[in-house]
């Protein structure tokens, strides 16, 4: 594959019209270079050529949740070069070097230190759960990596799952961003629930907190989603963009016990819960305003 420039191996630049004019082989090998599960390639192709690009989002997502099975998924994530590990990006992954290599741009800032204690993590999580650690790395210090690989080995393996698909679903829809790159994607909406930590003590935002959150799955809580609140005490992908979750209840944990400590604080709070119900498909933002002896939350905007 040429790019515009003539160079291989490069990003295809194309928007989705000179897309829908390749041959479908060729289209099909563009979609596995962003979903690794040949059962996803072919339910796209199904639809291909695609009548907007909502509709490319739309199937993509659909095919993926719905249609996909965990064989598929777990070929996906095999795709996937480990956190940190340079040498499969250069051998193993060639093909999608040139989209998972930027994605972990960041983790080339890391100490060897740091890079060493990913390659532990990812050893033990995959011994663990039976595929290795899956998270969009765009724009993540290898450090905030770290935390949440060691955040997500105390989950169960049925929780990793759902989580990791949440997060190859995000990469999907980065390489597709990618690869048509002069698409329009103005109908992409933020995850549908996000949030907003406020140190209300500081007045500063509540930074490095780990966030999980959870689903109602036959009368328990499973964690389906995960993140770390940024130098702005946000999280604004912890779902894919434009995925519509079913309504019902769910829950947000924040792992502030951490935060105090980590701040040299005394808190009263180890872990802060809420609860809140998912009725439509609009946005739900679930912030939290928290100080060593009290919090409270609303519904934002």
């Amino acid at each position: 594959m040429l790019d515009r420039t003539g160079r291989k191996n490069q990003i295809t630049i194309m928007n989705l019209n000179e897309f829908n004019k390749l041959g479908k082989e060729e289209a099909a090998s563009l979609l596995k270079t962003c979903c690794g599960s040949s059962a996803w390639v072919t339910a796209l192709m199904k639809h291909f050529p695609f009548s907007s690009e909502a509709e490319l989002i739309s199937v993509a997502e659909a095919s993926w949740y719905a249609q996909c099975t965990e064989a598929d998924w777990l070929e996906a994530f095999s795709h996937h070069p480990k956190i940190g590990d340079v040498k499969s990006l250069a051998e193993k992954f060639a093909s999608t070097s040139h989209l998972a290599g930027n994605e972990q741009s960041r983790v080339n800032e890391a100490t060897q230190d740091v890079l060493e204690q990913l390659a532990a993590g990812n050893q033990q999580y995959e011994k663990q759960n039976g595929f290795i650690f899956i998270i969009c790395a765009t724009g993540k210090p290898a450090a905030e990596m770290l935390r949440l690989l060691g955040e997500r080995l105390q989950n169960s393996r049925d929780e990793e799952l759902h989580i990791a698909l949440g997060e190859q679903h995000k990469i999907t829809i980065i390489r597709l961003k990618k690869i048509l790159d002069t698409a329009s994607w103005q109908h992409l909406k933020q995850s549908q629930i996000t949030t907003h930590v406020l140190d209300t003590t500081l007045g500063k935002p509540g930074k490095d907190i780990c966030i999980r959150m959870k689903r109602n799955v036959k009368g328990g809580w499973q964690t389906m989603a995960q993140g770390i609140t940024n130098a702005d005490g946000r999280i604004p992908d912890l779902l894919p963009p434009s995925r519509i979750i079913p309504a019902g209840n769910y829950q947000m944990v924040f792992d502030t016990g951490k935060y105090f400590n980590d701040n040299q604080t005394k808190g009263f709070y180890p872990q802060v819960c809420i609860e809140f119900t998912v009725t439509d498909n609009s946005h739900y933002h679930v912030p939290l305003l928290i100080n060593p002896y009290g919090y409270s939350t609303y519904r934002g905007s």
